[in-house]
């Protein structure tokens, strides 16, 4: 057997284990719904079987969620190195359980963000067949979308999957238009935002510490005073979005304790960095090393955080099908139990232990090249960014910030890197009819000097440049006007890769919608 030939069939066999896996669990989850949750309250077997197998789907949503959306969260610290993929798989689940189970809240929405209005149903049956319907469709949606290795929002493929079975019940009169328009809306301006905000922390990290000479020294300056601004947009992440179901905290008083905390981070930090930093390379690797735990911490939180919220898109529906079948009642807010939030908790963890290493690789490694520094202006970008919308009342997905704003660090890469070699062709004219040591030796002295010293040495070579012009004809050899071209042309961000991401972000409702229709029509055929 060839290496290739071996390969294959260990990956067959992989693939053949994962199904294995991921179908005992959905087993064992019916068997628990039965013992847990339909025995408890006395269903009738038909409502009873219906709360099963809508378990079941809950689960096999939850596990979708877990295999998509953790990359988010984890993507850029496995990307840049700070992690490993093996870590944070453990890391992510662990604590995607814990925000689960502990702040996921008692209460959770089952008509998520108002999209459809569940009173002109009417019948507490065909109710619970919509959200059934609706899980069953954002499952497979998230599914397909796991396996093309896209990264969609989850809460975009639930709130389209509730959107078609409505219609499909009740007529276009059920949808809540203008959050959809709110929806449409946060697919252009969050990835923006994202995107800017991260090539700004980015670009600011450069100008303050790798562009300088003395890197280290710089960073020891800088770094305590990055990190505490990640202290404090994580604590008022955490009070106002991850806690949020467990207490209710103002706004102002979010970002009054987040700079609290701050404060306290950086004066204990800052000498130890200091240190630190003093000990490390003067390299951009050496300032690599002090963002480190920082970002295992980061993407800890962040994994908590969207345990406490996305396990909603899970369990929100589940709810209200265990509610309808056990009150014959609808309810757009829905008591849950125990025994289903545990459910989408252990879904959570167990489809990102089996299916996340591939959304992870796509987020981290596929898009753009990634580092510590570029990985940390992506976790600040997306935690503003959400923090912002979510005080604007816009309906954001954490993917679309996360994905934005990885893009906005590999599209100021492509900036830099064409303007730098712009920059060295002016230096090869003014260098015309020089050795190669020579123009060598000022391109390394170039490439070392800080921003200010590049800008006069950049404008020296102009001057020189031009009077060779005024001499010569010409400023660029041939040879110079091919490099420049090269390099202008050379795209650090795959642009296949973002392509397809933005492709299923743009089809995801109206497919989820399209979907769900279909599952309810068949499921009202069936039933009649």
């Amino acid at each position: 057997m060839t290496k290739k030939s071996r390969s294959r069939f260990v990956a067959r066999h992989q693939e053949a284990l994962q199904l294995g896996a991921a179908v005992l669990f959905l087993v064992m989850v019916g068997i628990y719904a039965s013992l847990t949750g339909a025995s408890t309250i006395g269903l009738t077997s038909s409502a009873a079987w219906l709360l099963i197998v809508a378990a079941g789907v809950g689960a096999y949503m939850a596990m979708n969620i877990g295999a998509n959306d953790v990359a988010n969260n984890m993507g850029p610290s496995v990307g840049s190195g700070a992690l490993t993929m093996g870590w944070a798989i453990v890391i992510a689940a662990v604590f995607e359980a814990l925000g689960a189970i502990v702040a996921g809240g008692e209460v959770v929405g089952t008509i998520k963000g108002g999209i459809i209005d569940p009173a002109q149903i009417g019948d507490a049956t065909t109710f619970a067949w919509v959200m059934f319907a609706a899980l069953l469709a954002g499952a497979l949606w998230l599914n397909l979308a796991t396996a093309v290795g896209a990264p969609v929002s989850t809460t975009h493929s639930i709130i389209g999957a509730v959107m078609g079975a409505g219609i499909a019940a009740g007529g276009w009169g059920l949808v809540n238009w203008d959050t959809i328009g709110a929806i449409v809306m946060s697919w252009v301006i969050s990835p923006f935002m994202g995107g800017a905000l991260a090539a700004g922390f980015l670009y600011l990290i450069k100008r303050s510490v790798t562009y300088r000479n003395e890197k280290t020294d710089a960073a020891g300056r800088v770094v305590p005073v990055l990190i505490a601004l990640m202290v404090w947009a994580y604590t008022t992440y955490m009070l106002l979005k991850g806690l949020g179901q467990i207490v209710k905290v103002a706004f102002p008083v979010a970002l009054l304790a987040g700079a609290g905390v701050a404060v306290v981070v950086w004066w204990f930090v800052r000498k130890p960095l200091g240190r630190l930093a003093l000990r490390q390379d003067n390299s951009k690797q050496g300032v690599n090393r002090l963002f480190t735990w920082p970002l295992i911490c980061s993407a800890a939180l962040l994994s908590f955080a969207h345990g406490a919220n996305d396990v909603a898109n899970a369990i929100g529906p589940l709810a209200a099908i265990y509610e309808a079948v056990k009150s014959g009642a609808i309810a757009s807010r829905a008591a849950t139990p125990l025994w289903i939030m545990v459910l989408g908790a252990m879904g959570l963890a167990v489809g990102l232990a089996l299916y996340g290493s591939k959304l992870i690789r796509t987020v981290g490694k596929e898009i753009t090249e990634l580092d510590n520094m570029r990985a940390y202006s992506i976790a600040m970008a997306a935690t503003l960014t959400v923090i912002v919308a979510s005080q604007l009342g816009m309906p954001v997905s954490t993917t679309h910030v996360t994905i934005g704003a990885v893009f906005g660090v590999g599209f100021l890469r492509e900036l830099l890197k064409v303007n730098y070699a712009k920059m060295e062709a002016v230096v090869f004219a003014g260098h015309q009819g020089a050795d190669r040591a020579e123009v060598e030796a000022y391109l390394h002295r170039f490439e070392a000097a800080e921003v200010q010293e590049k800008k006069r040495m950049l404008a020296d070579m102009k001057r020189r440049a031009k009077l060779r012009e005024s001499d010569e004809g010409a400023v660029f050899a041939k040879k110079e006007q091919k490099a420049l071209k090269k390099a202008i042309k050379k795209e650090i961000v795959k642009r296949s890769v973002v392509m397809r991401i933005v492709a299923a972000w743009i089809i995801t409702v109206p497919a989820t919608a399209v979907l769900a229709a279909i599952l309810f029509q068949i499921v009202s055929a069936i039933l009649d």
